[in-house]
Order: structure tokens, then C-alpha cells, then sequence
């Protein structure tokens, strides 16, 4: 009778082993999830604001089977460690600036190519011009792009005056480390990056590492940058561009009607963002010059700011981005200024 039972249980035992492991994830998907998202926003910021109001209404229209978990400032390290842990698993999702975004996509660092965007309304015309290609390219690489979610307008601050291209060649300018487009803008310069992390930017002004830094002014009040700083140049140079992006697998995973649900809200929230944004960050830059910083005048060296520009795209064109996607983009914003 045990020999009997023994032959019996061995193929039932193998059979069990076996199973496919769909099976297994069906049965698990079946429970809650939680969605980790890393970011370098500061807790208690105007993003962290929306995306704790996001993750609120997916937990609604969900009836709290999906959640949003948002690690804030920096807490899991740079955007290259984002990336890095959403590639581990260790993180399903960040919501990252362009640096983050051009270590998945390097293509899309084309929407930061120096001295062509500069306005919010034509940054919006260009990436809905380039959506369906942008959407393609990061599920290529194994992301879901849920939203856009830029920092603002990009400014140049500084500890010391300056006013032309030339002048910071004197000067300590900061550089992420992952950067591309800043730092060739300083090469075409001839001035001297000091590359750096982000979390060390705070302690490199403290310090005198550092006394010049590429950001938008509510980055600049997040990050409590403004606090070391006397200069900011009253004319932006682009709009700072950011994502929120989630590992396809862990969309994948989602049922239909709770993908539906991710999307939906997701598109609210970053709906909301833009706007909070943008007047967030308009009024952070009358907060800094009410603090004492003051508005440098880039407009009396303008063709020197715009020959280092276009130095600057020639260079990064077929090293970061195409020929014919930078060609795409400048046509689009023909078309637009053409209205």
C-alpha cells in the first residue's frame, strides 16, 4: 500500500514542481500591489504633494488593490541608482529629470538640445508631435512612460556675477554626473564641469567646490540651493524636462482593468503637475529675487549665449541624438511659431 502511495505521490509531487509560474503570478496578482517609485523630489514638495494625491485616487479606483509607494528625496540614491534598482527589481518605477530619462532613452535628451526650447507651450507641441516615437522607444527598453512631469524653467545661478559665456570660465560650475547637454554647453565654452551628484550640490556650495549651478528656480528653493547663491539669469535657457517611468514588467503584471486605472489617474496627476508646476516654479523665482538674488541680464550678449548653443547641438548631434530627430523637432516648432 506505501509503494502504491509513493508511485502515486511522485508524479502528483513532479506535476506540482513543474507548474508554469504564470500560474503562481495569477495567484498573486490576485492581492494587493504596491508600485515603488524612487525620486529626488523633496518629501513635502509640490511633487510629492500630486503624487501623494495620485497614489489616493488609484487606491480609490482600485479598491485598494494598487498602491503607489514614493521614496522621496533621494532617498535610494541618484537617478543612475534609480535606474540601476529598476533594473535590479529592487524599484518598479521613479519619476526622474532628463538625466534619468536619457540613461534609459538617450534620444530623448533631444527635448533639452541647447537654445531651442524655451517656452512650455512649444515644449508640449514637440512632445506631442514625438509621442507615439517616444512611447515606442521606452518600451523598448522595457518602460512604461506614465507621464510627463517637468522642474521648470532652466536658469543659470551663480555665487559670483557673470553675464556672458566667457565668464564662467572663471567659475566652478556644477555638471551632473550623468549629464550630457550641460556639460557640452561648458565644453563648447571652454570652462571646466565639476561633475557631481546630485545630493552633493547642497554640501559642494556649502564647501566652494562648486559655486554655479543649471536649475529652475523651484529646484533651486526644493533643494534650499537659493540659501548659497547671489545670481540667476532673468531669461531661461530651456524648460527642464522629467517623467515619471515604470518598469513594463510591473505594468504587465497589473490585470486590464487595473492597467486602465494606472493610466487614467495617471494622466490626471500629471495633468495637475504641469500646472502646479509652472506656477510653482514662476513664483519660486519672485521668492529667490525677494530673498536678494539677483536677475542677471543675459540679453546684452545674446548672439554670444546663442553661438554657444548651436556649437553645442552640432556637437551632440549623432553622439546623443540624430540628425533627423533634432531636424523633427525644429520643424515642429516652425510649424508652431508659424500659427
Amino acid at each position: 500500500m506505501n509503494r502504491r502511495i509513493l508511485l502515486i505521490g511522485l508524479p502528483l509531487l513532479a506535476a506540482a514542481f513543474f507548474l508554469p509560474e504564470i500560474d503562481f503570478q495569477r495567484v498573486e496578482a490576485q492581492g494587493p500591489t504596491t508600485l515603488r517609485i524612487a525620486t529626488v523630489a523633496p518629501d513635502g514638495s509640490s511633487w510629492m504633494k500630486v503624487f501623494k494625491a495620485w497614489d489616493a485616487s488609484l487606491n480609490k479606483a482600485t479598491n485598494g488593490q494598487v498602491r503607489l509607494r514614493f521614496y522621496p528625496g533621494g532617498s535610494q540614491g541618484d537617478e543612475r541608482d534609480f535606474v540601476r534598482k529598476m533594473r535590479a527589481g529592487q524599484m518598479d518605477g521613479a519619476a526622474v529629470t532628463s538625466t534619468g530619462l536619457g540613461i534609459v532613452v538617450r534620444s530623448v535628451l533631444a527635448l533639452s538640445a541647447p537654445g531651442l526650447i524655451d517656452t512650455y507651450e512649444e515644449m508640449d507641441g514637440v512632445r506631442d508631435v514625438l509621442a507615439a516615437d517616444l512611447d515606442r522607444e521606452f518600451e523598448a527598453e522595457g518602460y512604461k512612460l506614465l507621464g510627463w512631469g517637468d522642474v521648470g524653467k532652466t536658469r543659470i545661478f551663480s555665487v559670483h556675477p557673470f553675464a556672458k559665456p566667457s565668464d564662467l570660465k572663471n567659475l566652478r560650475p556644477w555638471a551632473w554626473k550623468d549629464d550630457a547637454i550641460f556639460t557640452e554647453v561648458l565644453n563648447v565654452i571652454g570652462a571646466n564641469p565639476v561633475r557631481l551628484g546630485l545630493p552633493e550640490v547642497y554640501p559642494g556650495l556649502q564647501t566652494g567646490m562648486i559655486d554655479t549651478v543649471p536649475g529652475s528656480a523651484i529646484a533651486a528653493v526644493s533643494l534650499q540651493w537659493f540659501t548659497k547663491l547671489n545670481y540667476v539669469t532673468k531669461q531661461n535657457s530651456g524648460i527642464l524636462i522629467g517623467a515619471t517611468i515604470l518598469k513594463k514588467s510591473a505594468f504587465d503584471a497589473l490585470s486590464p482593468e487595473h492597467q486602465a486605472a494606472l493610466l487614467e489617474t495617471s494622466k490626471k496627476a500629471h495633468d495637475a503637475l504641469a500646472k502646479r508646476i509652472r506656477r510653482d516654479d514662476d513664483e519660486a523665482y519672485k521668492t529667490i529675487l525677494a530673498r536678494g538674488l539677483q536677475e542677471v541680464d543675459t540679453d546684452r550678449h545674446r548672439a554670444e549665449w546663442e553661438r554657444v548653443a548651436a556649437e553645442a547641438r552640432k556637437r551632440l548631434t549623432g553622439r546623443v541624438y540624430s540628425a533627423q530627430l533634432l531636424k523633427r523637432i525644429e520643424e515642429a516648432l516652425a510649424a508652431q511659431r508659424r500659427r
